[in-house]
């Protein structure tokens, strides 16, 4: 019966051990579990570039991603300059994908649309911009869709 005592009385001692020094040990014990919830709201879009006036049925030519929360990055060649268009013009990307207004183009009808469909700021997003031509596209103003 001692012997039985004591064995229980140095396991219970071994597990009081063990759950302090995961408790102690850097790094493990205040870990977060995977898939806990971010500081920062999901910012990430694939931009693409197809030939056609409608997105569903046009060639798709380019296509990249574009993360902006929590830091720019993706397959965007400049997702620094992009990500602060997208904060700056909210939901309103008429304006970052709408042509210069000094821009000379044809006024030939070969059009090309540009999509951003995603997710901004927590929110499920998609936009479509159809261009008369790819001289429209070349002569956008803004760096979202200089891709």
């Amino acid at each position: 019966m001692r012997s039985i005592a004591r064995g229980l009385g140095l396991g219970s001692a071994a597990m009081a051990l063990t759950a302090l020094t995961a408790l102690a040990w850097p790094g493990t014990a205040g870990a977060a579990p995977a898939g806990t919830e971010s500081l920062y709201a999901p910012s990430a879009l694939v931009l693409s570039v197809s030939a056609g006036a409608d997105a569903d049925t046009g060639t798709v030519l380019r296509a990249v991603t574009l993360v902006c929360a929590p830091r720019p990055g993706g397959t965007h060649p400049n997702p620094g300059a992009a990500c602060r268009e997208l904060r700056a013009a909210g939901a309103q990307l008429d304006p970052l994908a709408a042509p210069a207004a000094d821009a000379v183009c044809t006024r030939e009808w070969n059009p090309m649309t540009v999509t951003a469909d995603g997710v901004w700021q927590g929110q499920r997003f998609g936009y479509a911009y159809t261009f008369a031509n790819p001289c429209g596209l070349r002569n956008t103003t803004g760096a979202l869709f200089d891709f």
